[in-house]
Parts: C-alpha cells; structure tokens; sequence
C-alpha cells in the first residue's frame, strides 16, 4: 500500500484513538501524533489517495445533520490500520522509574497462533523471559502490551502487572544495561 495511504488510515485511525482516549495526557499525545503526520502529507496527492482508499471501502463518508462530511474508518480500514499500528510498533524507553513490569500468560493450545505470535512480538519490542510465558520489561508499556492483546484477541489469558522489586533485580539491571 502506497506510503501516503498509510498514514491517512493511522491519522483516521489516531482519531479513534483520540476519542478513547481517557486522560488528558493521553489525548495530548494522540494529538500531537496526528498533527506531526498530517504535516507530513503532500496536499495535492492527499485529494487523489482519500478518493482511493474510498474506492477500496477502506473509509466511508458520513453525512453529518448540518450538511458537511466526515471521513471515517471502516471496518476493513480499522483492521489494517491496526495493522500498522502493530507493526510499527516500539517502546519509548525513558529514564527507567525503578519498576518491572510483568506480562504473565496461560494460553491454551487451541489459541497456540496468537500465544505464539503475543510471545514473538513481545520479545521483540524487548522484554526478557524470566520463564517460559513469564515476561519482564523495566519501562512503561502498559498502552502497548493493552493493544498487542487486544490485537490478538486475548484478554482473558494475559495478566499485566507492576512490581516494585523482584529478587534477581541485579541480574535483570544486567540484561537491560540499567545502572
């Protein structure tokens, strides 16, 4: 799919986003995500690309009451703008605040795709498995690792938590070049 098409449906997409969005800093964020992208687009290409992602029925206009039209996501473009959402996705690693996070799964066999692809992908955005499905990282994630399940549709298997210590934190400073 063409670069600039891309970036319509994650800046479509963002807006949903937007307006799940609960607080205050994570609608500020959101924003300044989208402004920096619509920035980003050639104006004139802009026109031409809308019109075949409307074609593709990836988004759909919607008539409001006072006449004017808004450009939304369908749900074939929701599906592949989560798509790029999840394989663009990274970690920003700031000053790390003295906690571990844990990602902890009991996934059964009959879901084995999704176990494997959640623990593919957790691997790779840089968490280290302390067992096996048993996962820690040192910096905030919980957005991230919200939507890697959700993406895979499993919620109800995944447990997320917080700690203050555990005790082979010197081992685990080691791996993640922590003081």
């Amino acid at each position: 799919m063409h670069l600039i098409k891309k970036k319509i449906l994650l800046l479509l997409f963002g807006g949903m986003a937007f307006g799940y969005s609960i607080t205050p800093n994570r609608q500020w964020k959101v924003l300044k995500e989208i402004s920096q992208g619509w920035k980003e687009i050639n104006k004139e290409k802009l026109r031409d690309e809308i019109r075949q992602l409307y074609q593709s029925k990836l988004i759909r206009r919607k008539e409001n009451p006072d006449g004017s039209y808004t450009i939304v996501l369908s749900e074939k473009g929701k599906l592949k703008a989560l798509t790029y959402c999840f394989q663009d996705m990274k970690i920003n690693k700031k000053e790390w605040d003295g906690k571990w996070r844990l990602v902890i799964f009991d996934i059964p066999e009959k879901k084995r795709r999704g176990r494997d692809a959640l623990r593919d992908k957790i691997k790779e955005i840089g968490f280290y498995e302390l067992q096996k499905s048993v996962f820690v990282f040192p910096y905030e994630c919980k957005d991230e690792i919200d939507f890697i399940i959700e993406f895979f549709g499993l919620r109800k298997y995944v447990r997320f938590g917080i700690l203050d210590s555990i005790d082979n934190e010197l081992h685990l400073k080691k791996i993640f070049k922590l003081n």
